[in-house]
């Protein structure tokens, strides 16, 4: 990690410049992930860490955007995320059978929400978990119930978001006034920022980003993979008619099926049913076993 990172200079157009620098660093594809996170942890591979590093700073700056809100120079949140990305890369395993970037986040987002809360001298925050909750998530229920005015929630309003956030009302109110001010996306940027324009020019683009589609692609091949392992505990009569059935583009009938194992359509069926509950049941228990893991993750990056 010796190796420096892109710097986001300050003035007229620097997070810009920095945001077309860190575009040329190439995605990194599952196999040469897993290799370079092998070489630093075996090696102390400097160079192999760096790569981790700059393949994933776009995720940062996409992430560090969803915090542009909070009145803090975007540069800076941007450098905290990369501080927390960092130390995502010191404790990925790939064995776990988890992409980087979906571990990263949970030290991306403690990173930069530890930040804001040092910086925002405007909010007196305690440190629990519902305080924090509501520093972090009023916008966006107040988005979700359609409460987008500035000024103060009616009562209606207060009740639903304290029940949704599980805090008070009282704590409601008084962290939507804190907030109010700097509520608007066409608030003019600071001068710290070293950048012009509106928070409105910040907003991330709504097409589907690489980072989406690497995260999607990472979450479509973990559910494929906790069907193939599901498929295990069926027989081979059972896998048969189970594929057969609800996992061919052309599913095969009853009658044919009967046909094949000479028994019954009904029989078919009943083995169907059976094959069905057993598959969902060692899916379920590896995604209890796989969000254990996760909530580890977390716990871990907040602590």
């Amino acid at each position: 990690m010796a190796q420096t990172l892109p710097s986001i200079v300050s003035g007229e157009g620097g997070l810009s410049r920095y945001l077309e620098e860190i575009r040329r660093f190439p995605m990194l594809q599952p196999e040469e992930e897993y290799m370079l996170a092998k070489r630093y942890h075996e090696h102390s591979d400097t160079d192999a860490a760096h790569r981790l590093v700059t393949s994933h700073l776009r995720l940062v700056a996409k992430i560090a955007m969803g915090y542009r809100g909070y009145g803090l120079p975007i540069g800076e949140v941007i450098s905290e995320g990369n501080v927390g990305l960092m130390q995502a890369v010191k404790k990925f395993e790939p064995e776990r059978g988890f992409r980087l970037a979906t571990y990263a986040m949970w030290w991306i987002k403690a990173a930069i929400q530890e930040y804001i809360l040092r910086s925002w001298s405007l909010v007196k925050m305690g440190t629990t978990a519902n305080q924090k909750r509501l520093f972090f998530n009023l916008r966006k229920v107040k988005g979700k119930i359609q409460a987008l005015d500035d000024g103060d929630l009616n009562p209606e309003q207060v009740s639903e978001i304290a029940t949704r956030l599980n805090v008070s009302e009282e704590e409601v109110v008084s962290m939507n006034r804190r907030l109010s001010g700097d509520a608007s996306l066409n608030a003019p940027i600071r001068a710290t920022e070293g950048e012009s324009g509106e928070w409105q020019d910040w907003l991330v683009d709504d097409n589907q980003s690489q980072e989406d589609m690497l995260v999607e692609q990472d979450e479509l091949e973990n559910r494929r993979g906790m069907l193939d392992e599901a498929l295990t505990v069926l027989n081979e009569r059972e896998r048969r008619i189970f594929e057969a059935r609800r996992l061919s583009e052309d599913p095969l009938t009853l009658e044919e099926l009967s046909s094949e194992f000479d028994i019954s359509r009904e029989r078919v069926r009943q083995i169907e049913v059976r094959a069905f509950e057993k598959v969902q049941d060692a899916v379920k228990a590896a995604a209890r076993k796989q969000a254990q893991s996760l909530r580890t993750i977390d716990a871990h990056a907040e602590a």
